[in-house]
């Protein structure tokens, strides 16, 4: 496993489209294992493979459920409800921005085995997966900003969403 270089915000394969992964291969199973390690490192509950500079979908998650979730050609297939708070992401370190997005949505995908998975998220889950489902359509969290973006020094304390701050890439 390797730690992987995380694009910013101005890269311009943020702004692609992912291709999908058709079979599982040692080099995508070593994606993998480098996304999750790259992941925690910067302390993020979410990384896509655009985010390594890698133009599949894929996206890894784990956000303290007690689950670890990897996506393959992930894809909201239902959405209800809305939620409003803030997000931040390892491509805009430091930042944070309110963003509504569905309270609750079910996601199909390929899990690491390639065999199909349903997930059925509200709250923080629900709100990360569309987070990187946008990812890897080449969409990043800014063009949903309500107001303008804050850095964590700007953020009300009682505002201030635990659960995203890990995502600035700084020790909570």
């Amino acid at each position: 496993m390797a730690l992987r270089e995380v694009r910013t915000e101005g890269d311009p394969v943020l702004t692609k489209e992912c291709k999908k992964i058709t079979k599982m291969t040692p080099r995508t199973e070593e994606l993998i294992d480098d996304m999750l390690e790259t992941m925690y490192e910067y302390n993020g509950c979410g990384l896509a493979a655009s985010q390594v500079g890698i133009l599949r979908q894929l996206v890894v998650i784990d956000v303290d459920d007690g689950n670890q979730y990897v996506l393959i050609n992930p894809e909201i297939v239902e959405k209800s409800g809305e939620e409003t708070d803030y997000e931040g992401c390892l491509s805009v370190p430091g930042m944070r921005g309110k963003v509504t997005r569905a309270g609750k949505v079910k996601v199909r995908a390929l899990d690491r085995s390639m065999e199909p998975i349903e997930i059925e998220a509200e709250g923080l889950l629900a709100r990360c997966l569309q987070h990187e489902i946008d990812h890897i359509h080449g969409h990043l969290y800014t063009e949903l900003v309500e107001g303008e973006l804050l850095s964590a020094d700007e953020m009300p304390e009682e505002e201030e969403p635990e659960e995203f701050l890990p995502e600035s890439g700084e020790e909570a």
